[in-house]
């Protein structure tokens, strides 16, 4: 070896130390500021303070969680007030073996991209495995039970469509890639039809995207856009869907169980069945909360310090359910959270705007369905069908039903109370307004039987019909009117900050509030706008960890642009 390359090699190692020796100084730094923030945080007295969340989800849970854990504070001054008689908002599960099982939805998750919410649940413990964190739960069943769908896209033949390809034409290649490339303020109240020409939503990139995230085409362009660059990363793998990420029973059981459990063993208090229908506001400049009202006349007036974090919509409100004889019946209440979005707005600026949200049913509903089984012929069938056992085919959609209908066959038991004779699966239709192919009615007036027998038809099973339908305990159909309402072609203006400029004591926590680069419809989505209204109203200084910049990374950029070539 020469003395030029020794000497090469000796200066590449001294460089590549100075390097390392530089991000172990700043790794040092960070944790001592973090130690004397803890050491700050714990020396804190708040006296009589008291927190009202407004909303049981997933976001006021966690927000709660926060305030114990990172700013010391007592969990019996934290108050959550939930208008149903049961927490976790949108991410449910109920039911018996008696009368069936009910999901409205399932909500995936994301290993790469759900960054604040893998670290909040790494410090909750599972309920279910000794030791265990919810976080290490969740990756450790979702790794011993990964996802490769099959199936993913089936035609009016009955014939499993070859995915791999996102049919792509150069047209609605360039338009993508001039849309990744447009600032965002530049997309205020556009479509995705406003973009797009009418050959993109023939492809098979719009049928797997917009059934895997529920878009329709009349959905903002604005959202779209940040869902491309969010989930860049699973761009390549849409076909097969990968990179989902899947909980070992319904999220009601394996997410919100154990953060309850969590806040009971620090006594948060919990108030069921209690609705917050207006609040007041001190006169002038900025935004102070100072009265909460309630739907049965009484008042809470708060104190100097008090603070009140608000989920400002709801994407579940207002939903019906029905079953295997009737159908779900149309809406007759308003949403609840966001009639009080509707009323705060009215008082102060910076609140957002509701209307482009909640003014809309006709474009932002959609209709889920549960089936419950005797047995497992059912599953099976589909099973040898896909050639995906439950829990590893993730989304199975059929792009020619006129009700566009998906289903998704989790791993079983997917509720706790299910038994060995006893299997479950869930489906949805994003068109519920049109007529079925089979059944010549729309969707949203169908009983959970006639549903059934729409799949069971698109599946050509027609013939075995009776046998099936003698296995099943219940079919539940449940219509959402709002479920795609955060997804509105909308004004920047219209998502209000998770903190209002100008509040003194007052933040919202939904899928309805404005968080730079972050996509809506998501887990993480809630628990960031917790995290954020916390630490800022508590002065906390400590890192929120940051979206990672998967559409930055040229590997990922790589794999994107042979995707929309294949």
């Amino acid at each position: 070896m020469s003395k030029k390359t020794i000497g090469l090699i000796a200066a590449g190692a001294t460089v590549l130390g100075a390097a390392y020796g530089t991000k172990k100084l700043q790794e040092g730094k960070v944790q001592a500021d973090e130690k004397k923030v803890d050491e700050e945080i714990k020396a804190r007295y708040y006296g009589d303070k008291q927190v009202y969340f407004i909303g049981g989800g997933i976001g006021s849970l966690s927000g709660a969680a926060y305030l114990i854990r990172d700013a010391n504070f007592a969990g019996k001054n934290i108050h959550i007030i939930e208008g149903m008689d049961i927490l976790g908002g949108s991410n449910d599960g109920s039911g018996t073996m008696k009368d069936g099982f009910l999901c409205r939805g399932g909500r995936m998750l994301n290993e790469e991209t759900y960054e604040n919410f893998w670290e909040l649940f790494a410090s909750i413990p599972s309920l279910e495995m000794p030791n265990q964190s919810v976080t290490e739960e969740i990756l450790n069943f979702d790794h011993l039970h990964p996802t490769h769908a099959q199936a993913r896209l089936i035609d009016k033949d009955r014939t499993i469509l070859d995915a791999h390809s996102m049919g792509f034409d150069n047209s609605d290649r360039a338009l993508m890639t001039k849309l990744l490339a447009m600032p965002e303020d530049k997309l205020d109240n556009k479509t995705i039809e406003e973009w797009f020409g009418p050959h993109f939503f023939e492809t098979n990139f719009w049928f797997m995207w917009q059934t895997t995230f529920a878009f329709q085409k009349w959905s903002s362009l604005f959202e779209f856009r940040r869902y491309m660059n969010r989930m860049m990363l699973e761009f390549s793998r849409i076909d097969t869907l990968e990179g989902v990420t899947r909980t070992r029973f319904n999220q009601y059981e394996s997410l919100i169980l154990p953060l309850k459990d969590y806040l009971d063993k620090h006594q948060v208090d919990f108030s069921m069945n209690k609705t917050v229908t207006d609040i007041d506001f001190k006169d002038g400049e900025g935004i102070t909360a100072e009265t909460l009202h309630f739907s049965d006349g009484s008042t809470i007036d708060l104190n100097a310090g008090d603070v009140v974090m608000m989920t400002n919509a709801c994407m579940t409100d207002s939903t019906t359910e029905g079953d295997f004889n009737t159908p779900a019946p149309v809406p007759e209440e308003r949403p609840i959270s966001g009639e009080l979005w509707y009323k705060i707005a009215q008082k102060k600026a910076n609140l957002g705007n509701p209307e482009p949200f909640f003014a809309h049913e006709s474009e932002t509903n959609w209709q889920s369905f549960t089936v419950t089984n005797r047995g497992d012929e059912l599953l099976k069938r589909i099973e040898r069908f896909t050639g995906n056992i439950p829990g590893s085919g993730a989304l199975m959609t059929f792009k020619d039903s006129n009700w566009l209908m998906s289903i998704v066959v989790a791993a079983q038991p997917h509720f706790k109370a299910q038994d060995a004779n006893t299997t479950i699966f869930w489906g949805y239709g994003l068109y519920p307004d049109r007529i079925g192919d089979y059944v010549k009615k729309p969707m949203k007036e169908c009983t959970g039987e006639e549903i059934l027998y729409e799949l069971i038809c698109h599946l050509k099973w027609e013939e075995d019909w009776e046998d099936i339908k003698a296995d099943v305990v219940n079919v539940i159909p449940c219509y959402m009117p709002y479920i795609d309402a955060q997804f509105q072609p909308r004004a920047m203006s219209d998502r209000p900050q998770v903190v209002p400029e100008g509040s003194t004591n007052f933040a919202m926590i939904s899928q309805f509030v404005e968080i730079p680069k972050d996509m809506v419809f998501t887990e993480e989505y809630s628990v960031r706008a917790a995290r954020i209204a916390v630490y800022t109203l508590f002065d906390i200084n400590k890192k929120i960890i940051p979206v990672t910049p998967h559409n930055k990374d040229p590997k990922v950029l790589a794999k994107a642009t042979q995707t929309m070539f294949r």
